[in-house]
């Protein structure tokens, strides 16, 4: 600093820093944050509680008003998609030979 001795600058530091080498940290604004946190926490699983429950009853609903259950759907689409690849298949096999035309 121009117009100061190094002297000065010492002394100037020293007496506005006063640090004791560790962190000084407030107790109350660290308590007033975790509660918060947890109050926060708290709604969010109360949230996420409801909306779960929301969303269960709804596909209930859903799978209740269905004509069949799902596990014998997912039985019949295989079984089509079964037939459907049997039946491709035996129509490639089938076809003459000099009838496929090559892919350019």
């Amino acid at each position: 600093m121009p117009g100061h001795s190094r002297a000065d600058t010492v002394g100037v530091m020293s007496d506005t820093t006063k640090t004791n080498g560790g962190l000084q940290v407030r107790s109350g604004p660290l308590v007033s944050g975790a509660a918060l946190v947890g109050v926060g926490g708290l709604i969010a699983l109360v949230g996420v509680a409801i909306g779960g429950f929301h969303l269960l009853w709804a596909l209930r609903k859903w799978v209740s008003a269905m004509d069949m259950p799902p596990s014998e759907l997912a039985k019949q689409k295989i079984a089509q998609a079964k037939a459907a690849a049997t039946a491709g298949a035996d129509a490639w096999q089938n076809t003459p030979a000099d009838s496929r035309t090559p892919v350019s």
